[in-house]
């Protein structure tokens, strides 16, 4: 008999919490905004608020849930004669599926509402929650936390996320979310950002898909698709010209720059650079210094 291991595709990975607020505001509270580079969520269990967006006024009520994508300002204030209960998450997540929440505002199904207490109710017995105001920047555990509550919390979260993408999809063609241009537009960005991060490391595919976190042919095929290069062959080449500003700079020898961009000797290095550019790192930088007259 023969066993065959399938590699889990996954569509949201949550890689940090960065908050989770209950606070008790009275009915006048004004929350004056701000902006940073993770996602937020806020959810209405009671009541209503008003969120600027951009500039934008968007008033959620009970059971609504409303999105912040990363770099976008917005404020809260209260609105109605009933005291809300509002829940804040806010969370950093690099999955290109995540597009799907830009600007979105709907009322969760009563599957994903009971999502949203498990997670408060994770939370409560993990972290200390403060419950006073949205100005906290750190979780701390709780003294006695639960065990696995901080992968609970994540495992809730994606499975918040998940399920409301199916609830909002149900009606519609899956495929307008998951645009295969913009998918793959959006994993050339991450992939391609990774790569210039790391480019006097040496990355492998699999260190690539497990910081990535998408599988290896997926995200082979879509990174092809977008650059019609390989991920491997671009990184190549991202050193190679890098190794072109440090032979200019005139500061290494051929050897040295080899080391320090990581690849395997400098005989390799050589017949690379050669390859792609035609002539060896020394006879470019012969040319580089004969061209400035130094």
């Amino acid at each position: 008999m023969k066993f065959y291991r399938h590699k889990i595709e996954n569509l949201i990975m949550v890689e940090k919490i960065v908050t989770i607020l209950f606070p008790k505001f009275h009915k006048n509270y004004v929350f004056e905004g701000e902006s940073h580079d993770f996602w937020e969520l806020i959810y209405v269990e009671k009541g209503e608020v008003v969120c600027t967006r951009e500039q934008t006024e968007i008033r959620l009520s009970q059971g609504n849930i409303l999105f912040h994508k990363p770099g976008e300002f917005h404020k809260i204030r209260m609105a109605g004669s009933v005291v809300p209960q509002t829940m804040f998450i806010t969370f950093v997540c690099k999955s290109a599926a995540m597009s799907f929440f830009n600007e979105k505002q709907f009322e969760l199904t009563p599957e994903c509402a009971g999502v949203v207490r498990n997670i408060l109710a994770e939370a409560k017995k993990t972290f200390v929650m403060n419950d006073l105001n949205l100005c906290v920047q750190k979780l701390d555990l709780a003294e006695h936390a639960n065990l696995g509550g901080q992968q609970m919390i994540r495992i809730y979260l994606e499975a918040l996320l998940i399920l409301s993408m199916r609830d909002q999809l149900k009606n519609t063609n899956r495929e307008s979310f998951v645009n295969r241009e913009i998918l793959s537009r959006q994993i050339e960005t991450l992939v391609t950002g990774l790569l210039k991060e790391n480019l006097y490391e040496k990355l492998t595919l699999d260190d690539i898909c497990k910081k990535i976190n998408y599988g290896k042919t997926f995200l082979c095929v879509q990174f092809k698709k977008s650059t019609g290069r390989s991920i491997i062959n671009y990184y190549i080449g991202l050193k190679i010209e890098e190794s072109k500003k440090l032979l200019a700079a005139g500061k290494h020898t051929v050897q040295e720059i080899a080391y320090l961009l990581n690849f395997d000797t400098p005989a390799y290095f050589t017949a690379v650079f050669k390859r792609t550019t035609a002539v060896t790192p020394t006879e470019y930088r012969l040319s580089h210094v004969a061209a400035s007259g130094r």
